[in-house]
């Protein structure tokens, strides 16, 4: 496609000391459980690729200044299954992992942000977003010094298979963990550049002795991983938000 995604960058004059949203969204994974030709986070659904739904989410909520997607070196979709926004920004900085893509879409715009700016690391491929669970999220930790996470508690019986054997687990105090993951610039690089085997941000932040909130999100902000998932969150992405 000729038209291609140009970086932008916050101006420098333009810093303040009240805190920013920024949003950070991984996209350098394959999907491989998808069993697609195309990385999950480039299937359409409708007119519109998952990863459009997703950016559209940060695009439309006035509270989010920026948008970065960051996506692999030599990552060939991104250009034509990604529409230009004058707020987004695409970085090609993707690692072998989610907290060295995250750690290295850090590092790109280390010197648009401060520390106490808040990083919203948002799934690519979790489309069904709404403005609503954004402003939950965020007036439930702009006040807090560490940040939180959208969530669900876990409500089904929960069963472990340990040696050939079946273990009831109580569910109390069980959550599944959503995105956004809300943290301040300077805490989560510090605590990323101290683990490197996490799976989430927050995992990275709880290992650095922190305690995120729990902010209870909604099962349309669910993500997509297998085929069959793709029907209920284009249920979800043509209901009307929560």
């Amino acid at each position: 496609m000729e038209k291609q995604l140009q970086e932008h960058h916050f101006d420098a004059e333009k810093l303040i000391d009240t805190p920013r949203y920024v949003a950070l969204i991984p996209a350098a994974g394959v999907g491989s459980r998808m069993g697609a030709t195309t990385p999950k986070q480039y299937m359409r659904i409708g007119s519109k690729s998952v990863l459009q739904h997703t950016v559209d989410a940060f695009l439309s909520f006035s509270k989010i200044q920026h948008t970065y997607v960051l996506v692999s070196p030599d990552d060939a979709y991104a250009d034509e299954y990604l529409a230009k926004a004058e707020n987004l920004s695409v970085l090609r900085c993707g690692g072998a992992s989610r907290r060295d893509t995250v750690r290295n879409g850090l590092s790109k715009i280390a010197s648009e942000l401060t520390g106490n700016d808040w990083i919203l690391v948002h799934d690519a491929a979790r489309p069904g977003l709404t403005s609503g669970l954004l402003q939950h999220l965020i007036d439930s930790v702009a006040d807090n010094a560490v940040g939180g996470l959208l969530a669900l508690p876990v409500v089904d019986t929960v069963k472990r298979v340990e040696n050939g054997k079946v273990q009831t687990i109580p569910r109390d105090g069980l959550w599944l963990a959503q995105t956004p993951q809300m943290f301040r610039y300077q805490l989560l690089c510090e605590a990323l550049d101290a683990a490197d085997q996490v799976t989430d941000e927050a995992s990275a932040i709880e290992a650095a002795g922190h305690a995120p909130i729990l902010v209870e999100g909604h099962v349309r902000n669910m993500k997509l991983t297998l085929p069959s998932d793709m029907a209920l969150i284009a249920q979800y992405l043509n209901s009307p938000q929560e």
